[in-house]
């Protein structure tokens, strides 16, 4: 039974790094080469924004192919013109939500624990007056860089204008709201650094 489950996922596998490129190239995402696709992630491109993905950037969206599994599909979504997510090459991403009003840039070998969020923008208004029917266009934002190396652990959230030096690690279910110096380990609700792992 066993052999047959492997069988199947493999040819899986196979068919979703056919189709899936062709498929985000067709919604106007830019695919690197030699990608990897576990699942169909989620995509929508307003008009006007880009979606990057570099070479050899793994995405999983379906739980057989991820030690943690996934509570949903890789979901990358731009909310108004002139935003954009960038992914550098060799980072991968397992079940990770990333929304962008402004920009979302990711560096290159970067590891997005399960169900990972990153939001650049406060998706309503603070003021209470009209909230709930405000336009995207009027939500504050602010650019979120991830750079090369970070490791953010599962079910952390990353919040807009944070930047997250390279070769950090975020601890899983940290709450990032501020900047995070390079090389180190960030832990909490908010995220504070808790001790230097390189310079």
């Amino acid at each position: 039974m066993k052999m047959y489950q492997d069988i199947f996922y493999a040819l899986l596998k196979r068919w979703w790094c056919i189709t899936v490129p062709s498929r985000l190239r067709m919604s106007g995402v830019s695919v690197g080469y030699a990608n990897i696709f576990y699942g169909m992630p989620i995509v929508s491109v307003v008009k006007n924004s880009t979606i990057r993905l570099g070479d050899r950037v793994v995405l999983a969206s379906h739980s057989y192919f991820t030690a943690l599994g996934v509570a949903r599909p890789c979901i990358l979504r731009t909310m108004r013109p002139g935003a954009s997510i960038t992914i550098g090459s060799d980072s991968g991403l397992s079940g990770v939500v990333i929304c962008a009003a402004n920009s979302v840039k990711i560096g290159k070998e970067c590891l997005f624990g399960a169900d990972v969020l990153v939001a650049d923008n406060d998706f309503h208004p603070i003021e209470s007056a009209g909230r709930r029917f405000a336009k995207h266009d009027s939500i504050e934002s602010a650019p979120v860089v991830i750079e090369d190396n970070v490791f953010i652990g599962t079910r952390s959230i990353v919040l807009k204008g944070v930047t997250i030096g390279s070769n950090s690690v975020i601890g899983a279910g940290s709450i990032v709201v501020s900047d995070i110096p390079p090389g180190v380990i960030a832990v909490g609700v908010p995220a504070r650094v808790l001790r230097v792992i390189c310079k």
